[in-house]
């Protein structure tokens, strides 16, 4: 099957437990669209971007989650939530199957510092199965602004990101170039659910293997149901793009060792010479 159908949920949504209307949001899509095979909602969209409401593992929105998943028989990649493990905060983005089954889970390496404050850093990329589909990563938000992530999850066969992300500020503009920049150097479906209202300014964004905006959303609540084709991807991969740039083949074949990646980005003086991560403050 090279076709699979996905919808992104771009909610208007407030600082509070969202659970009840999520879960309303996703039977209605999979009602009026029932072709849809995924649905993907925005960051930190379950309980707001307050670390407050850090949950524990056991918490029932996970079985809540399980559920609605089975009960409307698709991939559910509900946004994210924070974690709270022993005294460490992660931003988690769980992925149930059509089964209800968990069957994996994404900490946000890139936390917004200085800002997403209180949030430890995840550690390992994140890519899974779908059967007879391809295989799909998981990223969040700031993650796009550091092309590694990306570019692991495609060295890992991810042919599709899946990206929710929580953006109310002027750069949003800025991260629908991204988008699309990571889509073509990457040669995959990177598929970017903002969230609206008091928490996001929206404009999601789905892009194609070839950079190609498939669909930009407005800055309201929206539901972005679309189709990929994976079999073009593959063909984007194997031709390149319009019959131009083979990324990936290019990549595999380099023989260059770069030097962040062997010697360690912490060895750079230039990196070492901006100074501390904070918050701006007024200059005087």
């Amino acid at each position: 099957m090279s076709r699979f159908a996905v919808a992104g949920l771009q909610l208007a949504l407030n600082n509070q437990n969202n659970i009840d209307e999520i879960v309303k949001e996703v039977g209605a899509v999979k009602k009026r669209f029932p072709w849809v095979q995924m649905i993907v909602v925005g960051e930190l969209a379950l309980f707001g971007p307050s670390t407050d409401n850090a949950v524990r593992t056991d918490h029932e929105v996970f079985a809540v989650l399980a559920a609605t998943a089975r009960d409307n028989a698709v991939w559910l990649i509900p946004g994210s939530l924070f974690v709270a493990e022993g005294q460490r905060v992660y931003n988690v983005t769980p992925v149930f199957n059509p089964e209800g089954v968990e069957v994996t889970s994404y900490r946000k390496i890139f936390p917004f510092t200085p800002y997403e404050k209180g949030v430890t850093p995840g550690a390992e990329c994140c890519v899974f199965d779908v059967p007879d589909v391809g295989r799909f990563g998981v990223s969040i938000c700031y993650d796009m602004w550091f092309p590694e992530v990306s570019r692991t999850l495609a060295w890992m066969g991810a042919e599709v990101i899946i990206h929710p992300t929580m953006t109310n500020t002027i750069d949003r503009d800025v991260e629908v170039s991204l988008v699309r920049a990571n889509a073509v150097s990457n040669q995959v479906y990177f598929i970017d659910i903002n969230v609206a209202g008091r928490l996001g300014n929206g404009r999601s964004v789905v892009a194609g293997p070839g950079g190609e905006i498939i669909h930009e959303a407005g800055e309201v609540r929206e539901i972005i149901a679309v189709e990929l084709d994976l079999a073009y991807l593959r063909r984007c991969r194997e031709r390149g793009w319009q019959n131009l740039g083979q990324v990936l083949k290019s990549w595999r074949d380099c023989d260059v060792n770069f030097p962040p990646y062997s010697e360690g980005v912490k060895n750079s003086a230039s990196l070492q010479s901006l100074g501390e991560l904070v918050v701006p403050k007024t200059e005087k």
